[in-house]
């Protein structure tokens, strides 16, 4: 008889639920450390190729954002400016959901791995709240490697002005943010089939990515008033408008208390919910 067959944990070992959860959370950094190269590549890419874009080709073809300047409106800041905290976002968002809901797909199919982790001497929602730590911590990865790209990459007289950043907020949204991109994955991971992985990107990543606000300002939308509102189902609007307020305050930006208590919501409502859902898929 095993926890999958009953819902309660094995007997503790020695050490106990504590030393379990370190275990796997170890587990999951060492598999990371293996697969490095890949984590590398799946995180910078886009961020790399939309500043490459927006930042570099654009205006030097003269289709910069705002005109062939590549300003956002006359002498405003540039567009590299503006895309700095949504691309910062937006890779929290997918490092999130990719390294906690792709992994948990397979392990609920063809690997059975899950099975393992819920042998551990420890509560079944223990194993997946592990595995939301797990993919915040590789998602806090994932923003301090493309803070640097997106800082770099850009025509000259092009570059991103981050004046006044608020390195506090920084780290506060950085750790909400990733929280809910890995709560979000979890959510994804449980109710979604394996041979339905593909439309996960279609129907849930492609629309929150471009009506995120990671191009523009939320406040911008004011003369597209239901677009406007009807965003903020989104999280990776207070995502992005987090940080614009910690690293860009110049740029228009929600309130901090409206984003810091919509991403703590979020993340409360993302994660009762994948932590149920996970229950129902490990307790058979």
């Amino acid at each position: 008889m095993t926890a999958t067959a009953t819902g309660r944990p094995l007997p503790a070992a020695a050490g106990g639920p504590r030393q379990a959860f370190v275990a796997l959370l170890l587990r999951d950094v060492r598999v990371l450390r293996k697969n490095l190269g890949q984590f590398l590549i799946r995180t910078i890419m886009q961020p790399l190729l939309f500043t490459f874009v927006f930042s570099y080709v654009f205006p030097k073809i003269g289709q910069g954002i705002g005109g062939g300047s590549g300003r956002a409106a006359g002498n405003g800041p540039t567009f590299a400016t503006i895309l700095v905290p949504g691309l910062i976002a937006v890779a929290i968002i997918f490092q999130g959901i990719q390294a906690v809901a792709l992994p948990l797909v397979q392990e609920f199919s063809f690997t059975k791995e899950i099975e393992d982790r819920v042998l551990a001497p420890m509560s079944v929602g223990l194993v997946g709240f592990g595995k939301v730590v797990a993919g915040a911590i590789q998602a806090m990865l994932a923003a301090v490697v493309v803070f640097p790209i997106v800082m770099v990459v850009h025509a000259r007289g092009q570059g991103p002005t981050v004046r006044g950043a608020n390195w506090a907020l920084f780290l506060l949204v950085l750790v909400l943010a990733s929280f809910l991109g890995a709560a979000f994955g979890l959510l994804i991971g449980t109710s979604f089939d394996p041979r339905q992985v593909p439309l996960i990107f279609s129907i849930i990543v492609l629309p929150l990515t471009l009506l995120g606000c990671i191009y523009y300002p939320w406040a911008t939308l004011t003369p597209i008033p239901w677009l406007k509102y009807g965003v903020l189902i989104n999280p990776l609007v207070y995502m992005s408008e987090g940080m614009r307020a910690a690293i860009t305050p110049s740029l228009p930006h929600m309130r901090v208390w409206v984003v810091v208590l919509a991403m703590l919501a979020a993340t409360g409502a993302l994660l009762v919910q994948a932590l149920r859902k996970f229950r129902q898929r490990v307790v058979v």
